[in-house]
């Protein structure tokens, strides 16, 4: 567009794509200015097991977005939950916001209940602050404290900040414990809390503005995390329940 002559910047027609743009004022396409991008939109989800975080499955299982109610704009994940993880799962239209939550380096909090079958103590749980290599894998610090007991399970709160691929799983197995329930109860100062699975609710924007201007300060990932922030209403209605099939002669 810019070789064919488009592209202008305060009426001066651009002759290379070598120009840095504070902004896009003044820029104009074919004569007409462009606007401004719309502000970045966060969304909160509560994703049931048995969904698969992408957009399409070549085995045709279930995706998050078979589930997602309407009148959502276009949305992508932060970070995945894997087929049987549940709970919270970021949805954004914007991928630098994406990008800031999802790197390691951000420090941005994740945390999770795990329901494991086996015996482990908290000391062994207290190793983790450590890190731990697995088959060659550097994981980070995990703090993770035991909740209770339960017959032969036991279920563990842990947060972290790397969000690796699978790495609760593998660093509980690693422990000699058999995950069979994992729900992310929080991402960053964004809580699951008491939303029912399937339901969506969106960050509000003034929300969304301050925990972005604190996580891009120097260290921020952890100041960012512990923001505050009040409990937010439904956002589009939930996914039509399925009508039950009438029975003939009932």
């Amino acid at each position: 567009m810019i070789a064919d002559g488009r592209i202008a910047l305060d009426g001066k027609v651009l002759d290379t794509p070598a120009t840095l743009l504070p902004s896009l004022r003044g820029v104009t396409v074919d004569g007409k200015p462009v606007a401004a991008p719309a502000p970045a939109r966060l969304f909160r989800y509560h994703k049931p097991a048995g969904l698969l975080t992408t957009e399409r499955d070549p085995k045709g299982r279930p995706t998050i977005y078979d589930r997602l109610p309407d009148g959502l704009p276009r949305v992508m994940p932060v970070g995945r939950l894997d087929l049987s993880t549940e709970g919270l799962l970021l949805l954004t239209t914007d991928g630098e916001l994406k990008r800031a939550l999802e790197l390691p380096a951000t420090g941005v909090e994740r945390s999770y209940r795990a329901r494991a079958y086996g015996n482990v103590t908290q000391a062994q749980l207290e190793s983790l602050m450590l890190g731990v290599e697995i088959e060659g894998v550097r994981y980070g610090p995990i703090n993770a404290n035991i909740e209770r007991r339960t017959g032969a399970n036991v279920w563990i709160e842990l947060t972290l900040t790397e969000g690796k691929n699978r790495e609760v799983r593998r660093v509980l197995e690693y422990l000699g414990l058999e995950v069979n329930r994992l729900i992310r109860t929080r991402y960053g100062p964004f809580w699951l809390g008491d939303m029912p699975a399937g339901d969506v609710d969106e960050i509000r924007q003034h929300d969304l503005v301050t925990f972005r201007t604190v996580l891009a300060r120097p260290g921020g990932g952890k100041a960012a995390s512990n923001l505050q922030f009040a409990v937010r209403s439904r956002a589009v209605d939930p996914a039509p329940r399925p009508k039950p099939v009438p029975v003939p002669g009932g």
